[in-house]
């Protein structure tokens, strides 16, 4: 992919962009188990005690866990999907409705469910009406009566037969007791079949969407999933947990990851706040492609250029969506081309579109975007074409004297992709300068839209001396 066939405008009014096809093959989906409950019964922790590491945010505190989370699990040899969901409130207002819809929407995805209830409470008015919810289903479901630490509270576990949901199957997510003889009757109502689902080779493309707290990253995941896939509220920080969802774009499938808002200070941040912040820097780990969110109506801050170097640091491919378009008049639109222009230069190779999540406007030309990045994530130059272009570089444009000598490029090789990482033989140490001065020309050369360059140098030892 050269320059020509992409280029990344600065401007916040232009939306440029090239397309990428992709072709689609059958692949198998894992059974799914939706763990479900009032809030503060232990599903979180029960999800963890299911996978053996602490994946899902846990705090004493009800309502740490909003929206719908999925986790891949194995037992006895066989893989699912356990998906963690928020506390089911039955008459819930505002936020707490909309995490007991996601909690629903989990239901009804699922092959089988988890029904969590405290065994040292009893059985509640909540938790009736979350029976109530589940006969409805006609869903295959386990009732994990939590907290039972010792044999003492395995009577009291003993009452939840009053559910009619069958046996209850005493459990301590907090040390482990009894997950064992769990897991087992899960996986002994969980269907034996794969289901089957069009995917792209080698999997779907991995894509997190990252931002500082309410820039609108839920509700763009919301717009492309084209459902409340996840919990949307003013309030800043209501996303904890990545949610991971499939999302079918132009007959490709994308694993989009929707993180927690980063916060100015990581190390700051108290109880569920600094775990979810490791989570979004894991997602941004395990994704190949990041859509950084701005929000076009507000000033580009200290917070936002962050974000955007952490990516850059972390080698992801990287796309700038500036959200909540609609709400920019003229004269934001200018001193947003002025902020791009003094802030944002240093990732001028990232492309960027103008989006509103909430209208939708230009949502379906982040997918042309996200192949353009990762084809220049993915680019490999050929030693061959490398060494002719650093020759007529290198004689166009000599490295500057030091200390009487020149030091001279001998040899160069592209190392690796996913990002285009390059090494340099050098006869001797190369200015910094002119080291980034040779990322701008191999920009212009191959491209790389999309995508961080590394250049490292390794200066030839002088002689008599060791490496």
């Amino acid at each position: 992919m050269t320059g020509s066939d992409f280029t990344p405008e600065p401007d916040p009014s232009a939306d440029v962009f090239v397309d990428r096809s992709g072709a689609a093959e059958a692949v198998t989906l894992k059974p799914v188990v939706a763990v479900v409950g009032r809030p503060n019964v232990g599903k979180s922790a029960l999800v963890n005690r299911f996978l053996g590491r602490r994946e899902a945010v846990v705090q004493d505190l009800p309502g740490v866990t909003r929206d719908r989370v999925s986790y891949d699990a194995t037992w006895g040899g066989r893989e699912f999907v356990v998906v963690d969901t928020g506390g089911w409130i039955s008459d819930a207002q505002g936020m707490a409705a909309r995490i007991a819809e996601q909690a629903e929407l989990a239901i009804d995805a699922a092959d089988a469910v988890v029904f969590v209830v405290d065994a040292t409470v009893g059985i509640t008015d909540e938790d009736e009406a979350v029976v109530r919810v589940l006969r409805q289903s006609r869903k295959p479901v386990v009732l994990a009566a939590n907290k039972v630490d010792d044999q003492r509270t395995e009577a009291e576990a003993a009452s939840m037969w009053a559910l009619g949901l069958g046996e209850p199957h005493p459990v301590s997510a907090l040390h482990g007791r009894g997950s064992g003889d769990l897991l087992d009757a899960i996986l002994a109502v969980l269907p034996e079949a794969p289901r089957e689902a069009a995917a792209p080779a080698g999997g779907p493309r991995r894509v997190a969407i990252v931002g500082k707290p309410n820039v609108g990253k839920s509700s763009l995941l919301n717009k492309l999933t084209g459902q409340q896939r996840s919990v949307v509220d003013n309030v800043a920080g209501t996303t904890v947990d990545p949610v991971d969802e499939l999302v079918e774009l132009g007959g490709e499938l994308y694993r989009f990851i929707d993180t927690a808002g980063l916060r100015r200070r990581v190390k700051e941040a108290s109880g569920h706040e600094y775990y979810a912040s490791l989570r979004t820097q894991g997602a941004v780990e395990r994704a190949e492609v990041c859509v950084v969110v701005l929000d076009a109506s507000e000033p580009i801050s200290d917070q936002d250029l962050k974000i955007l170097s952490m990516v850059e640091d972390a080698g992801k491919a990287m796309v700038i969506a500036y959200n909540k378009w609609d709400l920019t008049d003229d004269e934001r639109r200018r001193y947003l081309a002025r902020e791009i222009e003094q802030d944002i230069q240093a990732f001028r190779w990232a492309p960027s579109v103008n989006i509103s999540a909430l209208s939708g406007r230009n949502v379906d030309k982040l997918k042309k975007a996200v192949d353009a990045a990762l084809e220049g994530w993915e680019t490999r130059v050929t030693t061959g074409q490398l060494n002719a272009f650093l020759g007529r570089v290198a004689a166009a444009h000599p490295h500057p004297l030091r200390g009487g000598k020149q030091p001279r490029i001998l040899f160069g090789t592209q190392a690796q992709n996913c990002p285009p990482t390059f090494v340099l033989f050098t006869s001797g140490v190369l200015d910094p300068q002119y080291v980034r001065f040779v990322e701008r020309r191999l920009r212009e050369e191959f491209g790389f839209v999309g995508t961080p360059v590394h250049v490292e140098v390794k200066a030839r030892a002088k002689r008599g001396k060791k490496e």
